[in-house]
C-alpha cells in the first residue's frame, strides 16, 4: 500500500513520493504550561530524535509537517525563537522539507530557516495528493485529488469500563468528502475520489478532541460536518494500527 501509518508514532509514509508526513508538533507549548504553573522538560530534542529515527527507517527523502509548527498565537515565544530555527536546521540537513502554515502559525517564515517551503493554510496538491492543515478550506485544486490529508482537530477517543475507569488514546480517522458537496460549492464539474485521512498529533501534550463525546455543533470545522466529512462514517484506528468501530456520536 502507498499510504502506510507508522505503528506507534502519529506519522505516516507515503511511499512512492517517499514523503513522512507529520503535523501538529506546536513546539513552545511547554512556555504556556510553564506559566499555568506546570514545568516540563523542551520537547524539542526529543522531537528532533524521533522524527530523525523515522527518517532514517522509512527512508524519506521528504519531511511534510501539516501545520501548527509553533503554539504561541498571535506572536512567538522565546522558546520558540530559540527551538524552532535549532530543530528545522537539524532536519533540513537531512531530508527537503516542507511545511503547510497551520492556524498557529504566525510568521512562521521568520522562525524556519532558507530551503524549507511553505504553502498558505489552503494546501497544496502534488499530483494525486493534496494537503491542508483544517482550520481554511481547501483550495479547489485540492479537490481533484484522490487522497487528502488533513490535521487541525488532534483526535482523540476516550474509553471507559464498568468501573468509570477512563483512558484516551490518539487515533487516526479514516473518511471521504461528499463529492456532491464539493463540486456544489467550489463550482466543479469533476472531483476526485477525496478520500481524506486525519492526523493525529504529533504533540501529544497538547491536547484534542475526544471525538465520541462531543456534539456535531462542537466538531465543526470548514470541512467536518454532514454536508462535507460526516465523522459518523469514518474509520478509527488506534496508532498500533488497531481498527475501531466507527464513530458513534
Amino acid at each position: 500500500m502507498t499510504i502506510k501509518f507508522i505503528v506507534d508514532y502519529p506519522a505516516l509514509f507515503i511511499s512512492d513520493k517517499k514523503i513522512l508526513v507529520i503535523a501538529d508538533l506546536h513546539l513552545g507549548l511547554e512556555h504556556q504550561l510553564y506559566l499555568e504553573g506546570i514545568i516540563i522538560p523542551p520537547q524539542a530534542e526529543k522531537f528532533r530524535k524521533t522524527i530523525s529515527f523515522l527518517i532514517k527507517t522509512t527512508k524519506a527523502k521528504t519531511l511534510l509537517v501539516l501545520g501548527d509548527v509553533k503554539h504561541k498565537v498571535p506572536g512567538i515565544s522565546l522558546r520558540e525563537m530559540k527551538e524552532i530555527p535549532k530543530l528545522f536546521s537539524y532536519l533540513v540537513k537531512k531530508v527537503k522539507v516542507i511545511c503547510v502554515r497551520g492556524n498557529h502559525d504566525d510568521n512562521i517564515e521568520n522562525l524556519l530557516p532558507e530551503g524549507i517551503e511553505v504553502y498558505s493554510s489552503r494546501g497544496f496538491k502534488l499530483e494525486e495528493y493534496g494537503f491542508f492543515h483544517g482550520h481554511a478550506w481547501p483550495s479547489k485544486e485540492l479537490m481533484k485529488c484522490n487522497f487528502l490529508f488533513t490535521a487541525h482537530i488532534h483526535p482523540l477517543i476516550e474509553f471507559k469500563d464498568s468501573f468509570g475507569y477512563r483512558i484516551v488514546e490518539q487515533v487516526w480517522v479514516k473518511t471521504r468528502i461528499n463529492r456532491v458537496m464539493v463540486k456544489k460549492r467550489y463550482k466543479i464539474k469533476n472531483a476526485g475520489r477525496l478520500e481524506v485521512i486525519i492526523l493525529p498529533s504529533f504533540n501529544k501534550l497538547v491536547g484534542g478532541l475526544i471525538l465520541n463525546k462531543m456534539g456535531e455543533n462542537q466538531l465543526a470545522r470548514p470541512l467536518i460536518s454532514k454536508n462535507f466529512i460526516d465523522l459518523r462514517k469514518s474509520k478509527l484506528y488506534l496508532l498500533d494500527g488497531t481498527f475501531l468501530e466507527k464513530l458513534k456520536i
